[in-house]
């Protein structure tokens, strides 16, 4: 067919009605264009209009003759967002079109050749371009994406990459950077700093790597202490945060570390003033993290009995929530106002029953408090600590430190009597009023410690109660010195090896657990022995297991050499069918983000299977924490060290019935 043959000279430029375009069906691209790409091109031609002619040819029927249509050869991306356009309502179906009629080439050849003899441009080159239409025609990234038909996100991303230092732009033209490496790089804007670490390094780092040594004097927003103070007040306070646009920054990066700690302290402290406003206390102090050797003793809240007042508005309050609960309990929603009196009501319910106990008012009036921050970002408030100089003289002693605390004087003339000295020549006078010579004394007491010896020996229970006097005395009195079985509880702190440990719920439920037997010591010691005497069996046998239980160590460490301990530990977890999914799970702060790429694909492997570790393998290290975090979620995964092997007897009760099945099916 020549061009002539429908009045059209071959290659004439002719504007032709858009509603006169037809798609081709010898056009070599068969694969349709993406929807991103017909948003694109319609952008830029809302912007600037159709750049390149489409490149057309008439459309015959099957007796030759024209049917007034033209199939499009080259351009149908254009001609699919023109039509894209009309949808919206910007342009008419009749919008003249451009083309160049053409007749002399074969159609699909030079489809074919649009497709593939052009060259891409190199995204160095596109983000150059993009940052120089923000430099110097000072087009913001709305504008820019508006006209080139993406979003202000890939904008800022581009406009991010053309800000990168040109000799590592260079280095990613030439390949010797990836495109994930440059994005790292691009997270600061300080040339000179970019160029440094890359000439600092050694190898040829991962992107996570470059990232991470660019940002290690930073802070994420993620910290505690960002999420403490908030970055709203923080930008307010005049800090800046950088943030990266190609990875999930959570936040970004805040830069001022100086300035946040002094927000932060400033926040705890006047924390701290308000408490000891409130409550009274003589002292209270601000820490960022608890000072564990503090070397203060700790005092409890004890029992309070409410008022009358008080105990009628508790049981108004249970009443009426009580009402409330059986009149909508068959609600799918509850109004506004009866949601907000359940509110109420529950706050009423947790402030009366707080009042159930309450400290001495002498412990507050010479202890104190230390504010805290949790590893959430919220605070903590550790109540009831008396230092040693505020301590009641004698408040804590028994017997024993009655006779430590006797005169130098008294101590010394004793000391130089010898050990074989008796009473003989003495006068009956000097005999009545003489105390017993300390050799005399020794003699008697040693001879009544074997009595008690055999005795307690014959007699468990109360063993078990001396035991537990022994340790409750030492763990929960400071410099009491009031026990006479020589077991000394070797407490470990566990906070210092796990970070954090304190704010898990396990860590809470042990803090809870040891504040509620504190609560029901007696303030003296002296009445510690009736307490746990008097004791049902059960509740002695648990303070027993709970003092046992703050004296096991089972940590290792890289220069303990305890074998035979960890041993120990391990029979002790079989022994008490230990579940550490129950306390521990596996996230990127406890272990994920913590290991290898290596140690995460075999975590959910055996978490998950090999299909899901499959997936995520080629994945980054950061990316791939967070989704196996996920997968593992509800596993039951543990790593080897977590985990607890089946008590010997039941091992061997699973394999002789094992060994009965065996039989049963042979014997069938």
């Amino acid at each position: 067919m020549s061009a002539k043959s429908v009045g059209i000279p071959d290659g004439t430029e002719v504007r032709i009605p858009l509603s006169k375009l037809k798609k081709s069906p010898k056009n070599a691209r068969k694969t349709p264009h993406s929807e991103a790409a017909i948003e694109a091109l319609a952008a830029s031609i809302a912007a600037k209009g159709i750049l390149q002619n489409l490149v057309v040819e008439p459309e015959l029927d099957g007796e030759g003759a024209a049917t007034g249509f033209f199939c499009v050869t080259i351009g149908e991306g254009r001609r699919l967002a023109q039509l894209l356009r009309v949808k919206r309502k910007e342009i008419k179906k009749s919008e003249p079109i451009r083309c160049i009629v053409d007749t002399a080439n074969d159609p699909h050849e030079i489809s074919l050749d649009e497709n593939v003899t052009r060259e891409k441009m190199h995204p160095a080159d596109e983000f150059e371009a993009f940052r120089k239409l923000a430099d110097e025609r000072g087009l913001g990234a709305e504008e820019i994406a508006a006209r080139f038909g993406v979003t202000a996100h890939v904008v800022r991303q581009r406009l991010r990459l053309g800000a990168v230092s040109p000799k590592l732009m260079q280095l990613y033209r030439e390949g010797d950077l990836t495109l994930e490496q440059l994005m790292a790089f691009a997270i600061v804007d300080d040339h000179a700093r970019q160029e440094a670490l890359y000439e600092s390094l050694p190898f040829d780092p991962d992107a996570s790597t470059i990232r991470r040594l660019l940002t290690e004097t930073h802070v994420p927003a993620t910290d505690r202490r960002a999420r403490f103070i908030g970055l709203e007040a923080y930008t307010e306070a005049g800090g800046t945060i950088l943030r990266d646009l190609f990875t999930e920054d959570r936040g970004g990066y805040l830069e001022d570390v100086a300035l946040l700690d002094l927000l932060v302290t400033a926040k705890l402290g006047r924390a701290a003033d308000s408490l000891r406003a409130a409550e009274g206390w003589r002292w209270t102090e601000a820490h960022l993290d608890f000072p564990h050797a503090h070397g203060m003793r700790r005092v409890y809240p004890h029992g309070v009995v409410l008022s009358s007042t008080d105990e009628a508005s508790l049981a108004a309050a249970h009443a009426e929530l009580d009402r409330l609960t059986e009149q909508h309990q068959t609600a799918e929603e509850l109004p506004d106002d009866v949601d907000a009196r359940f509110g109420e009501l529950e706050t009423e319910i947790d402030r009366l029953e707080a009042m159930r106990t309450a400290y001495d008012g002498e412990d507050v009036a010479r202890g104190g408090a230390f504010v805290v921050l949790n590893h959430d970002g919220t605070l903590r408030i550790e109540r009831g600590f008396i230092r040693p100089g505020d301590e009641k003289p004698g408040a804590e002693t028994g017997p024993e430190n009655d006779v430590d605390a006797r005169g130098e004087e008294d101590r010394g003339a004793e000391e130089t009597a010898p050990d074989d000295e008796d009473d003989e020549g003495a006068s009956d006078e000097e005999d009545e009023d003489r105390p017993l010579s300390d050799a005399l004394v020794r003699d008697l007491t040693a001879h009544r410690t074997l009595g008690l010896r055999l005795n307690l020996s014959e007699q468990p229970d109360v063993a078990i109660v001396a035991v537990t006097h022994a340790l409750v005395a030492q763990i929960f009195y400071f410099g009491a010195n009031a026990h006479v079985v020589g077991i000394q509880p070797v407490k470990c702190d566990l906070a210092a090896h796990a970070d954090g440990i304190e704010d898990t719920p396990a860590g809470k439920a042990w803090s809870d657990r040891h504040a509620n037997w504190a609560r029901q010591m007696p303030k003296d010691v002296a009445g510690l022995w009736e307490f746990v005497a008097e004791l049902d069996h059960d509740s002695r046998m648990a303070l027993f297991a709970h003092c046992v239980a703050l004296t096991v160590n089972a940590v290792k460490l890289p220069f303990d050499r305890r074998p035979r301990a960890l041993a120990a530990a391990r029979r002790l977890a079989e022994a008490v069918a230990l579940d550490m999914t129950a306390y521990w799970r596996p996230t990127v702060r406890s272990y994920l983000g913590r290991v290898t790429k290596a140690n995460i694909l075999e975590a959910v492997r055996e978490g998950v299977g090999g299909a899901a570790a499959e997936r995520l393998s080629d994945m980054k290290k950061a990316d791939m924490a967070q989704a196996a975090e996920q997968l593992l979620a509800a596993s039951g995964w543990l790593p080897s060290l977590l985990r607890t092997a089946a008590p010997r007897e039941q091992t061997d009760l699973q394999r002789e019935a094992e060994r009965s099945e065996l039989r049963a099916e042979a014997a069938e």
